[in-house]
């Protein structure tokens, strides 16, 4: 495996983990990573948003079969039940008080302490980590690579109106996936040449001409989540062999709004991701070149 090189730089990197944004529905990144282990790829640098942050950085720091466990323990831990868990009157009280969001930031915290270290920094992971978060004062997007890890991770999952942005040396920021909700530019930036798009099914949803209010806003949003990432992955498949792993397809109600809450299905999606990662790979790897067929989702590109 190639050596790391300065932080924020890697010398003859090759294999690249990218992990997108999408709250609960990133619970098939384990089943994903475990595919990927089993396969015997590993990563040489990882890069994440929200809860691609979250997930990517247990798995810098321990780039092995073992952070799968930890993984899916952490996804069915009272505590992650906590993160968006509270009663309906307790949100209403905390959104008239502070004005801006409805849950306390807290346990999602305490997720990410317990899974990566109270004390962790980006200089303890046995492999280069990256994380996105949107900086308000600056309108823009950051790259977290280096210094104290859980507030890093924290602002990358800090979601508008759902939590407070996460302050920083006097700046504030907001959920990576605001700027860049699957991040493979960046990796592709920093010298990967084969990449694993670790998404959480989004981009494998067709969209259609919005039909009612809901619609519309929902639609939008996917518009401008996407667009980005489809440019990138065009521009990625210049330079690099890019594998969208696949996720098995959405469960029933993940498109209503509370889904973004729901932890009952999460060993269903653990399980669904698994196979269809697994499927992909010994594909790729019978075909023994893979990047050659890709649409862009759920394929090579």
């Amino acid at each position: 495996m190639p050596t790391p090189g300065a932080r924020g730089t890697i010398a003859a990197m090759t294999v690249a983990f990218v992990l997108g944004g999408g709250g609960v529905r990133g619970a098939v990144h384990v089943g994903m990573l475990q595919a990927l282990f089993e396969a015997g790829v590993a990563p040489d640098l990882v890069v994440g948003t929200s809860i691609g942050a979250i997930n990517g950085a247990a798995v810098a720091a321990e780039p092995s079969t073992a952070v799968v466990d930890r993984l899916a323990a952490a996804w069915a831990s009272p505590t992650a039940n906590e993160v968006y868990g509270e009663p309906w009157y307790r949100q209403l009280t905390r959104l008239a008080r502070s004005r801006t969001h409805l849950y306390d930031p807290a346990a999602l915290r305490r997720l990410i302490a317990g899974t990566l270290g109270e004390h962790a920094s980006f200089e303890d992971l046995a492999v280069p980590l990256v994380v996105a978060a949107a900086s308000i004062e600056r309108s823009s997007e950051h790259w977290f690579d280096s210094g104290p890890l859980v507030e890093a991770v924290l602002a990358s999952a800090s979601v508008p109106g759902a939590l407070p942005p996460t302050e920083i040396d006097g700046e504030h920021f907001v959920d990576g996936g605001m700027v860049n909700s699957i991040p493979l530019g960046e990796a592709v930036r920093r010298g990967a040449t084969t990449v694993y798009v670790l998404q959480v099914g989004r981009v494998e949803e067709p969209l259609t001409v919005p039909t009612k209010p809901s619609d519309v806003a929902r639609v939008s949003f996917e518009i401008a989540r996407r667009h980005r990432y489809f440019r990138e992955l065009e521009e990625a498949r210049r330079v690099a062999t890019v594998h969208v792993l696949p996720t098995g397809g959405a469960l029933p109600g993940d498109a209503k709004l509370g889904a973004f809450r729901k932890l009952d299905v999460t060993q269903r999606r653990i399980a669904q991701s698994y196979a269809a990662a697994s499927a992909y790979l010994s594909d790729a790897a019978t075909r023994g070149a893979p990047g050659d067929t890709s649409d862009g989702a759920g394929g090579d590109a």
